[in-house]
């Protein structure tokens, strides 16, 4: 997943992460309730369920997010969520549609940083540099590398041992030609610990490291 490619008409397709830790009991009730089951939905649709069904899926996990990040107006958490909702059904649409729900995303992801750019481990931070990494830039889109740079490498900061925060930026080393320094990182995504209730989206990110690990050593 989380590839951004362009054709000749400039239309896109993005598939994007997910970066977020266990939920924390301090979420509590139906906070703690809503995030849960936004992220087991999520990692279900992404990983187990056909490519043809997605959209129609991310679509209506979005509307769920949105009802409660509606519903939590002061908590950051939601926002978060709903961005990585959003930001995956637009890897699903692609095209202007995908490209106009990347730009929602991008503002619920500020939007979170704003209240607590710290919560969840620094997801805010690394799903924002992620979409700065791999959304086309100017004319085309607002995609800008170094400043993907700087807002993942803010999210290792918060996270140093995180599967998603180690992944993404082994993933941003090696697209931007720096084959050998994404080695290091991308072993530690593999290395990182279990998250409890997150076995899915585990097992998935580690296939996926494991892939560019192979591609960073082939270099």
């Amino acid at each position: 997943m989380d590839k951004l490619t362009f054709g000749a008409m400039g239309a896109f397709a993005l598939c994007v992460l997910i970066t977020l830790g266990p939920v924390r009991p301090a979420l509590a009730g139906p906070l703690e309730d809503g995030i849960a089951e936004i992220q087991r939905e999520w990692a279900e649709i992404r990983y187990q369920r056909p490519a043809a069904e997605r959209e129609r899926l991310f679509e209506n996990l979005a509307a769920k997010a949105h009802r409660l990040s509606e519903a939590q107006p002061r908590r950051s958490e939601p926002l978060v969520w709903e961005g990585i909702v959003v930001s995956s059904l637009a890897g699903e649409k692609g095209g202007l549609s995908g490209l106009g729900l990347v730009k929602k995303a991008r503002t619920l992801y500020e939007d979170a940083i704003r209240i607590d750019g710290n919560v969840l481990d620094g997801s805010a931070y690394n799903s924002l540099g992620v979409l700065y990494f791999k959304v086309p830039g100017w004319p085309v889109g607002f995609g800008d590398k170094t400043k993907a740079r700087e807002l993942l490498q803010k999210a290792l900061a918060i996270n140093p041992t995180g599967i998603d925060t180690n992944y993404f930026y082994g993933e941003y080393l090696l697209e931007t030609g720096q084959r050998a320094d994404a080695v290091p990182y991308l072993e530690r995504a593999l290395a990182a610990p279990a998250r409890p209730g997150r076995q899915v989206a585990d097992d998935g990110r580690r296939a996926e490291a494991r892939q560019l690990l192979e591609r960073a050593r082939a270099g």
